[in-house]
């Protein structure tokens, strides 16, 4: 007998605030513990020099850029019959990823956090200017970092090939495990945001996956 859509979603609410409530233990414990030792790390090692770390960090913005253009081009694929499994999939793909950046901007001007390092306009950092913490309710890019809108970006889309897809999974996370670590290794993100940006990503693919009723293996 199939499972009514809202015992369903009850389950899933359920889980998405288990989820939550994980998360917001593992920032805690990264703000007070991990965050600042791993980002001296990173900059007294000159980490952050090696290429490839800043090469890892071009998909996730990339790939933001270019889904309205396959969204449209799906759209009208659409006209001509139903969509193949993996048409579906991208399709869903990307709108998880846009909701999960629009999510990730409203929230980083909830949070209000300091970035590791000064990049752009002399933003106060914990490197640059010793400024570390959150300021709840101030906007602006220069205190954006919580969550990660890179690794918001790249569960929202990994996530629902991982539900959809079995083939090529294995590739699936290892690039984006290489991806969200390249955000710490730049000292672009802490630790915690990562975590968060991962986490409102992965919630934000799962329900997306759910909505459409994507085939799961």
């Amino acid at each position: 007998m199939r499972t009514r859509p809202e015992l369903e979603y009850r389950a899933l609410l359920l889980r998405t605030l288990i989820t939550a409530a994980v998360c917001v233990v593992a920032v805690l414990i990264c703000y007070f513990w991990i965050d600042r030792p791993v980002a001296f790390f990173v900059y007294h090692h000159h980490i952050n020099t090696i290429q490839v770390f800043r090469w890892l960090t071009y998909p996730p913005p990339e790939v933001q850029n270019w889904s309205a253009l396959v969204l449209t081009i799906l759209m009208v694929r659409r006209a001509w019959g139903s969509f193949l499994r993996w048409q579906k999939t991208l399709f869903v793909a990307c709108l998880s990823l846009i909701v999960a950046d629009d999510f990730r901007i409203s929230l980083g001007d909830v949070f209000g956090r300091y970035w590791p390092e000064t990049w752009t306009h002399d933003n106060p950092s914990l490197i640059g200017t010793g400024t570390y913490g959150f300021h709840p309710f101030q906007r602006g890019d220069d205190i954006g970092s919580f969550p990660s809108g890179h690794a918001a970006r790249i569960l929202a889309f990994a996530t629902v090939w991982l539900i959809a897809m079995p083939r090529g999974r294995t590739v699936v996370i290892v690039l984006s495990a290489s991806m969200l670590v390249s955000l710490v290794a730049m000292n672009y993100h802490f630790v915690s945001d990562v975590i968060a940006g991962g986490v409102l990503g992965g919630i934000v693919a799962v329900y997306a996956a759910h909505l459409a009723r994507l085939p799961t293996p």
